[in-house]
């Protein structure tokens, strides 16, 4: 018995071997099914897909022997992968110095061997797809063809499986990394609204103690300042609410959709001239109710601060289907621009425009809204027309 020599950049091939992560690994259907078919079609008692480890020969997949590995000092493949051939074929192993008292061949019977190397686009050749008879035999011109081409499909295999490592460890990595940088905005966040709250209360005060002293400049100096610590207050509570809205499981409760619009038109204390249509029929609702009401909050709240009428309507429609509820929210507001409507579901995407207030938006909203609606089993778009008005369709699963 002659044992294989190992390949000058053995070093490279073995770490090729390594990245497919597929040593050790359980039998899998894919591969089972390629041996399978392979010794019924050549009608031949044993196939397998090897990959050659430093020092034993791994059988991925083993139709027709009773273990998965072996030394690899006794391996067929090993002489198999330093071929220069397509295929490595030994017709009678009883006749050839390299095989002839091989335990393999003794006790097993492996008198016929037929190994195609499993090259990886690299080059490197990983291990064998490869068949044994107990008698000697030769192959046709189509069952070489035919291993040749199983094995490209073997290596497509590994690769597919390669790929899958890759993309499940880049998915791991990023929601790893999303969920710091989650705890970074809220730590952030809270940590800021607490300074923010004293900047508003320590202007007031200024104002309240200085008035006398103060000229007007001075007073609307103050008075920005103010209105900055506002809008840096709603900035960090539109992304607390954003991370937040993650933490909104799937925790189902019954409830009356017009009693929920009611509670929220409360909430907004509106107190100018509005008018708010609710839904003909009324719903009985069984969903998430605390993320819903946070998409009505946010999608009526846009629908008043958005708004140059004199007198702002809003309607408000739900339709029952098949498998959701789909809802419509109406409004007379200034309208979103055809070139901003595709992106204005992206975080930190504005449209640019003030709302009634004179203060500009900070695209965190309908980041938000899109979220738990998506968390809700729906997707949410919209129609709008500047000028007059916006209508957003979402849906929710029943």
């Amino acid at each position: 018995m002659i044992a294989p020599e190992k390949p000058s950049n053995e070093s490279a091939r073995l770490a090729a071997v390594y990245e497919y992560k597929l040593i050790d690994t359980l039998p899998e259907s894919d591969f089972d099914n390629i041996t399978s078919i392979i010794a019924a079609m050549f009608d031949i008692p044993m196939s397998l897909i090897t990959l050659l480890d430093a020092d034993r020969n791994f059988l991925k997949s083993h139709f027709g022997v009773p273990f998965n590995e072996a030394p690899r000092d006794l391996s067929f493949c090993g002489h198999a992968i330093m071929s220069e051939d397509d295929i490595f074929i030994i017709e009678d192993s009883r006749k050839d110095e390299r095989f002839h008292d091989n335990p393999i061949v003794k006790e097993h019977q492996a008198i016929f061997y037929a190994g195609v190397p499993l090259m990886n686009p690299e080059g490197f050749p990983l291990g064998t797809l490869c068949v044994f008879d107990t008698k000697p035999r030769q192959l046709t011109a189509l069952q070489k063809q035919v291993l040749i081409a199983m094995a490209k499909q073997v290596v497509n295999l590994f690769e597919l499986r390669k790929r899958n490592n890759e993309l499940r460890e880049t998915k791991e990595q990023l929601n790893i990394q999303n969920e710091n940088l989650k705890h970074f905005a809220g730590h952030v966040s809270h940590d800021m609204k607490m300074p923010l709250a004293n900047m508003i209360v320590t202007t007031d005060i200024l104002k309240k103690k200085y008035k006398n002293v103060l000229d007007a400049k001075g007073i609307e100096y103050l008075d920005y300042l103010k209105q900055s610590s506002f809008t840096l207050s709603d900035y960090i509570s539109g992304l607390l609410d954003h991370y937040e809205s993650d933490k909104l499981g799937g925790e189902l409760e019954s409830f009356d959709l017009n009693l929920l619009l009611e509670e929220i038109v409360d909430l907004l204390n509106i107190n100018f001239d509005c008018e708010i249509n609710f839904p003909e029929t009324n719903e009985e609702l069984f969903c998430n109710r605390a993320a819903l009401e946070q998409v009505f909050l946010n999608l009526i709240g846009n629908s008043l601060k958005y708004n140059d009428k004199e007198k702002i309507v809003i309607t408000i429609a739900c339709k029952r289907g098949d498998a959701h509820l789909e809802f419509k929210i109406s409004d007379n507001g200034i309208g979103i621009p055809q070139d901003k409507q595709k992106e204005i579901f992206n975080l930190f995407s504005t449209v640019g425009n003030l709302d009634r207030n004179g203060n500009r938006g900070n695209g965190i909203g309908l980041s938000t809204v899109q979220k738990l609606i998506t968390k809700l089993g729906g997707t949410i778009s919209l129609e709008s027309e500047l000028g007059k008005g916006t209508t957003f369709n979402f849906t929710i699963a029943l």
